[in-house]
């Protein structure tokens, strides 16, 4: 097993790879921006090195920085996270040049996976079912007018080195297509440094399902389940659970094969999530494969009692599953609330929920300032009942008890979120937020619901 570890991330994640790393006897260098420098994981960790300014790129972007500090104290791998340089092949690559363990999937495979149109095409190969949609790269608006054309409206124009929703546009008609090919493909180039763009056939208001796998060096991977991902505001994820109320036992066991199916086409090692889109029929497709541990990662380890970041270690030190498909434990119901910081400041008062069957995960505490320069989760509130009506009660119980004075949030938003009916009930899709949102920002307003 791993002496020590540099963790190239920060907040929240990093805490909780500190976290398990301790429990583990490995010890962990954290990094830190000059924004950060009083930052749990900075005080958590054996060792905390400062590695430049706020600015991601002057700091936790930095790739040389991160090496040379992972060498200079003698770490024998490395943990990015999500985010950041997770899923960024030339830093997997300088790792394993420098002889340092990256945690995760090889260099190759998060180039191959990374690069969405590839990697639709190695799904198509391997039998899994993919969205209708471009051959190849568009390189044109007006090659893009003509696949949309082939295509049938509606489309969806998405970068092919893209993720988190950034250069991603719909275009419901022939006059939409050119302009939101080339704003797909500037945000493209700026968040990415890579305006390569294609094209599928969009899907209105699917359920978006994703399923964790884990696989082994030796070659077994397992599936640990789904976690329904629908609740988004602009393709940013609000609210996960497990089990999805849109899956059968049977559907379930299927997609879960078809994601073991693509990590072996893909020579998938380590964690990672393979997610669809489900039209309202029922019929599911590939959309991506994030190669790294994800943010909702709690809700898999609370329905199956498994701990992830430890098996991304295990794994990463070259030692075996120790499970089979068939003695993975999958009890009960999980969901994740994420808690967004909707304005910098100064958190005056912090109080978190607790009590059986709560876990909140977070780097904030009563002092803390929230900067303007991340990304503005600031915690996740995890809860795990009996049922579905028992998870969403005791989520309820728990936003109450949350207070966070000094910064505003959405908790409140969140916690009207669970009365409402279409949720109760489970009858909502992708669509959700842009059909409900003003009804429950009304009774945020009213404060009287």
């Amino acid at each position: 097993m791993f002496k020590r570890i540099l963790v190239a991330n920060r907040g929240e994640i990093a805490l909780r790879i500190i976290r398990c790393c301790r429990e583990m006897d490995i010890e962990t260098v954290a990094v830190y921006s000059e924004a950060d420098r009083e930052s749990l994981p900075a005080i958590q960790a054996t060792y905390a090195v400062c590695i430049g300014p706020a600015k991601a790129a002057d700091s936790y972007l930095n790739q040389e920085t991160l090496i040379q500090v992972a060498l200079q104290y003698d770490c024998d791998a490395v943990h990015p996270g999500y985010g950041f340089l997770s899923e960024n092949p030339e830093f997997a690559a300088r790792c394993e040049e420098n002889d340092l363990v990256f945690i995760g999937p090889s260099a190759e495979v998060i180039r191959k996976m990374g690069d969405k149109q590839a990697a639709r095409e190695l799904m198509r190969s391997c039998g899994v079912p993919i969205v209708s949609g471009s051959e190849g790269i568009i390189s044109s608006g007006e090659e893009a007018v003509s696949e949309a054309e082939k295509i049938g409206y509606p489309v969806l124009i998405k970068a092919s080195a893209g993720g988190g929703g950034k250069g991603m546009r719909k275009a419901f008609s022939r006059e939409e297509v050119i302009p939101a090919f080339e704003t797909a493909k500037a945000e493209a180039i700026s968040a990415f440094g890579n305006g390569d763009l294609y094209m599928e056939k969009l899907i209105l208001d699917p359920r978006h399902i994703e399923m964790q796998i884990l696989a082994d060096k030796e070659g077994t991977v397992l599936f640990l389940g789904e976690r329904d991902c629908s609740i988004q505001k602009n393709n940013q994820k609000l609210l996960e659970e497990s089990p999805s109320k849109r899956l059968t036992e049977e559907r379930r066991k299927e997609m879960g094969e078809t994601a073991v199916r693509a990590a072996k086409a893909a020579g998938y090692k380590n964690a990672g999530t393979v997610e669809f889109v489900m039209d309202e029929a029922g019929h599911y497709y590939f959309i991506e494969m994030n190669t790294r541990i994800q943010v909702e990662h709690p809700v898999t380890e609370m329905l199956t009692g498994m701990d992830l970041v430890r098996e991304q270690l295990r794994i990463a030190a070259g030692l075996s599953l120790q499970l089979s498909q068939e003695d993975v434990p999958m009890t009960g119901h999980v969901i994740e609330c994420r808690i967004n910081a909707l304005s910098p400041g100064k958190v005056e008062f912090l109080h978190f929920p607790g009590g059986n069957g709560v876990r909140v995960d977070s780097h904030i505490y009563t002092g803390y300032e929230v900067g303007p320069f991340y990304d503005s989760m600031i915690a996740k509130i995890i809860v795990k009942g009996s049922s579905r009506l028992t998870a969403i009660r005791k989520l309820r119980r728990a936003l109450e008890e949350l207070v966070i004075e000094g910064i505003n949030t959405n908790a409140e938003f969140m916690h009207l979120l669970t009365y409402h009916p279409e949720f109760i009930k489970g009858n909502y899709n992708t669509g959700f937020w842009g059909k409900n949102h003003k009804t429950i920002e009304s009774w945020v307003k009213e404060g009287d619901f």
